[in-house]
């Protein structure tokens, strides 16, 4: 029975438990009767956990990545005739996609009992997001054979160093006349201005949703005052009606003072009369 392939080897080595990968390299490669394959299989690198998390995805979710790769490639080819934005929209869906293909990847892993940091999760999302801009990128990852993680802006040598075996990359072609050079130039240009643009708007839907939060919050505590105000109103009018109450009964408090005074007086003026008739028994 024939050896299987390298690539096949490290499709099954890449996505089996890190901390299991170099016992699984030495035993898989003393099963190999060629010698040459052999000593490839001991050469293989341990794929990072970014990689490990991208590979064991695409390994088990093939279908789910696959459908998100064809979109992607779809998308890419008709952004050139989109508007400013429907562009907006598109790298706004395109983000929410590659985040949600990251979180999913993730959480697979995770199920697998690896621990996965927020910087792996950002490498993840990263490698994803890459080949979502470019298909030699898109088939790296889809081999399931990474060995690190990718940058959106790595190089066609950088993906070639980042995957193990023979990878249908696309083959780099022969210098193109000035006018196309030119037209490319120009192209990159966009995307980078676009690339740029997206950023911006990221950072303005931030900024948005921050003085939303903050102007709902000023609303709420305006309500809360304008209520507040309201029954203070109502306790100072019930004040002010007490107070009339008050200064109409002053007359006659005043009145019925003056008249307990006058008999305070009469009753004095007794007295003194009382003491002196006394005085002269």
């Amino acid at each position: 029975m024939a050896d299987p392939t390298l690539e096949e080897i490290a499709t099954a080595l890449y996505a089996g438990a890190p901390d299991d990968f170099v016992s699984a390299r030495t035993a898989r490669a003393t099963e190999i009767a060629s010698p040459e394959l052999a000593k490839e299989v001991r050469a293989l690198k341990k794929p990072s956990v970014a990689a490990w998390v991208v590979n064991v995805f695409a390994q088990e979710r093939a279908d789910q990545l696959g459908q998100a790769l064809q979109l992607a490639a779809e998308l890419r080819e008709a952004q050139d005739d989109l508007d400013a934005p429907a562009l907006a929209k598109l790298g706004r869906d395109r983000r929410q996609l590659t985040r949600r293909l990251a979180e999913t990847a993730a959480d697979l892993a995770e199920s697998r009992g690896e621990r996965v940091t927020s910087a792996t999760r950002e490498a993840v999302e990263q490698t994803i997001s890459a080949a979502f801009f470019d298909p030699d990128a898109a088939a790296a990852v889809a081999s399931g054979r990474l060995v690190r993680a990718l940058e959106p802006t790595a190089s066609a040598d950088d993906i070639r160093a980042s995957v193990v075996g023979e990878v249908a990359l696309t083959p780099t072609a022969p210098e193109p006349p000035a006018d196309e050079l030119k037209a490319r130039r120009l192209r990159r240009d966009a995307e980078r201005r676009l690339n740029a643009a997206e950023k911006d708007l990221a950072a303005a839907e931030r900024e948005l949703a921050r003085r939303e939060k903050e102007l709902r919050s000023l609303q709420e505590r305006a309500d809360d005052l304008s209520d507040q105000a309201a029954r203070l109103e109502r306790e100072l009018d019930a004040v002010r009606t007490q107070v009339k109450r008050v200064h109409a009964d002053v007359p006659d408090a005043e009145r019925e003072r003056d008249e307990a005074a006058e008999k305070k007086d009469a009753a004095a003026s007794a007295v003194d009369e009382a003491r002196q008739a006394l005085d002269e028994l």
